[in-house]
């Protein structure tokens, strides 16, 4: 067996699981980690620049630990939920949970590049590649996953995909075959905005008949500004089309209708983007010597921002799974990633089950159903007892 442990997909997830790994490993260079090189995006306006990143209270508790925590982050103090055209609303604070922030919002390449350099820097073996010879499964025995990329190859005594994708063998595809994937008929438009009346340090939570809409507190460039916002609107395609022709005048009346006026006029700067909006989750997360983490395993709606939360929790189950088995790794690591298996399940249906109803269960149009969210949300905020487990799960996930 060449190496220990491959990771296939060096981003937030990936780059976690291997400073975990390797902060116990005997020979660290025996774990691969297999990172793509930067793809360059068709539309010079793309998302680069925008995406951040909310991360809970336990991912920064995770991160600082490991050293990767990037400056420059925005904390959430206060996050505020809140129905278009409805009555209730629900709001959350630091103070009743005892957290010196619920969250913090990070800008995702000052978070990658912090990853990588901890991760070139821990003694791991990195290999580079490109989308065309991006290493890829070939084949499994009982004694470990043959890879390729390129022209090279190498043995693996366990494969672990960490990003978006699914290995690349049919066999393999029918055996992990996605229990639950949808498309919500929704895109998100995502963009930086300034508001005239800021509130530091609140996150704004709004849902509507389209999707929700999300104001996050923009992470800094040295200097905070409460002014900035990060926006998430979820719409219709068509509406998203809309939005992105706009112009910047036509945009900030659209965002007025929807948002509202909490915090005065909200002004667009600089370029804006767009995804569409799917839910997947795989039934199997384990196939022999190969398990899939983070975006392989589950991808979720944005609403609450819990998809890179609960990523870095499988690779945080995960590293306390395979750090004993490093110390003998000709042993067979079936046990050990079956165990991962059912400690991770509960968190990730939960999880994805809470993302996926919020944003459907608000946007029906029925007077009825929307009266009752209303009233769920006058609940949560009028009763500590029910709004607490809700505001655990976002924070730190189910940890077993």
């Amino acid at each position: 067996m060449d190496t220990d442990i491959t990771v296939l997909g060096a981003g937030p997830v990936g780059s976690t699981l291997a400073l975990l790994l390797a902060r116990h490993a005997p020979d660290p260079s025996r774990i691969v980690v297999c990172r793509a090189e930067p793809k360059q995006a068709a539309d010079t306006t793309a998302t680069r620049d925008l995406r951040v990143l909310a991360l809970n209270h336990g991912s920064r508790v995770l991160l600082e630990d490991l050293g990767v925590w990037p400056q420059g982050g925005a904390e959430i103090h206060d996050i505020h939920v809140s129905q278009r055209g409805r009555l209730g609303r629900t709001r959350i604070t630091r103070e009743e949970f005892d957290v010196p922030a619920l969250g913090t919002v990070v800008a995702y390449e000052s978070l990658r590049r912090v990853l990588d350099a901890a991760v070139d820097a821990c003694g791991v073996t990195v290999r580079s590649s490109t989308a065309q010879d991006a290493a890829s499964v070939r084949r499994q025995s009982d004694i470990g996953v043959d890879l390729a990329q390129g022209n090279l190859r190498w043995t693996s005594g366990v494969t672990v995909q960490a990003e978006g994708g699914t290995f690349d063998d049919a066999q393999a595809e029918s055996r992990a075959v996605q229990h639950l994937r949808r498309g919500y008929d929704q895109h998100a438009v995502i963009a930086t905005v300034r508001a005239e009346r800021p509130r530091p340090q609140v996150a704004w939570e709004r849902f509507t008949r389209e999707g929700p809409l999300a104001l996050l507190p923009h992470p800094g460039d040295g200097q905070a500004d409460p002014a900035r916002l990060s926006l998430v609107w979820c719409c219709t395609p068509e509406r998203a089309d809309v939005l992105m022709a706009a112009d910047d005048a036509h945009f900030a009346e659209a965002l007025h209708q929807t948002f509202g006026d909490r915090l005065g006029r909200l002004t667009p700067t600089g370029p804006r983007g767009r995804f569409p909006l799917g839910v997947s989750l795989r039934r199997a997360v384990v196939d022999g010597r190969r398990v899939a983490i983070g975006n392989a395993a589950q991808t979720l709606h944005p609403v609450a921002g819990q998809g890179l939360n609960l990523g870095l929790r499988d690779a945080a189950r995960l590293a306390q799974a395979l750090t004993p088995w490093l110390r003998a790794p000709t042993e067979n690591p079936g046990t050990r990633l079956a165990d991962f298996a059912r400690a991770r399940a509960a968190d990730r249906w939960l999880t994805t089950g809470l993302t996926d109803l919020l944003p459907r269960v608000f946007a029906t149009g029925l007077a009825p159903i929307e009266h009752a969210c209303g009233l769920a949300l006058l609940g949560l905020d009028t009763l500590q007892a029910l709004r607490a487990p809700l505001a655990r799960q976002l924070m730190q996930g189910r940890r077993a």
